[in-house]
């Protein structure tokens, strides 16, 4: 089972991305179509953060993010697949590397963080190439189990490593940093309960992690923001780096407050790429009720 399904990503793979993006288009479309549940949670979801209005212009954006989605999951093989400098070569220009080369220069941990949007699993990997160290991102093992030997051999390669998303793995991420090697977060999944704080998300309560402000207030630690950004009609993609806006201090609401700020701001940059249809404003088992609920009790 696992030889047919590497064959499989083999494959898509080695198609040329223009053809990957134009599946992923059709995809996204028919998702838009066929699945209520999806469209109108990616909806609701456009609509909180107020980035579009109108209501036409939002089924447009709608549409546009899940095809936008669909891509990033056709990208999968590539990333996990296809020979490392291959990657490289998809990428176009890269924005803001100046600050990388500063962090270095100072003998600093890097603190990568990246929100879903683009094709965050392309631009760590060429991040990865461009670093004299290795880079240890976190991850959560996929829904599907089968998937996860597959991701990980694909991850681990080169100067690739990753950390689950546990204690064990907040431990690796820990030693990384403090041996001033880099490391990639993702902030805008909701944690499980216990693990996270209530914050703002586009003016929403919000459950959020604490991992990455917790990492950001290290010592020698530089934290940057990144997002690889899909570019048209499959020409490629160009990587963004930005400093953290604010100062983070030693309160842990303010700080997870400040990690919400740049994803935001990010979000904004980027609309369509961004992964609206995950259900951001859950409740997770286990975490304490939503301040507005208790306001209104």
């Amino acid at each position: 089972m696992q030889l047919l399904l590497r064959l499989i990503f083999r494959f898509f793979a080695a198609l040329p991305l223009p053809i990957l993006h134009f599946l992923g288009t059709l995809l996204g479309s028919l998702t838009f179509y066929v699945s209520a549940k999806t469209r109108a949670r990616t909806q609701e979801n456009i609509r909180i953060s107020q980035i579009n209005e109108d209501y036409q212009s939002i089924n447009c954006l709608v549409k546009s993010t899940l095809q936008e989605t669909a891509k990033s999951g056709l990208e999968l093989p590539i990333a996990w697949c296809r020979d490392s400098q291959d990657v490289v070569k998809l990428f176009r220009q890269v924005h803001g590397w100046e600050h990388v080369e500063a962090a270095i220069a100072q003998d600093k941990g890097l603190l990568f963080i990246t929100p879903h949007i683009g094709s965050y699993d392309l631009a760590g990997r060429f991040i990865s190439e461009r670093l004299p160290f290795p880079l240890t991102a976190m991850y959560r093992p996929p829904k599907l189990s089968w998937l996860e030997p597959i991701m990980q051999s694909g991850r681990e390669r080169d100067q690739g490593r990753t950390a689950p998303a546990n204690a064990q793995g907040v431990k690796i991420i820990l030693k990384a940093l403090k041996n001033k090697e880099a490391t990639i977060v993702l902030p805008d999944q909701v944690p499980t309960g216990g693990d996270g704080v209530w914050a703002k998300f586009f003016g929403q309560d919000a459950y959020s992690m604490t991992l990455a402000a917790r990492l950001a207030q290290m010592s020698d630690v530089a934290t940057l923001f990144f997002v690889g950004e899909r570019l048209p009609n499959g020409q490629g993609f160009d990587l963004h780096v930005y400093p953290l806006e604010g100062k983070i201090g030693r309160d842990k609401l303010e700080n997870v407050q400040i990690i919400n700020d740049n994803v935001e701001k990010l979000i904004r940059i980027f609309p369509q790429q961004y992964l609206f249809s995950y259900n951001r404003f859950k409740t997770p088992a286990g975490a304490e009720p939503k301040p507005s609920s208790v306001l209104k009790d």
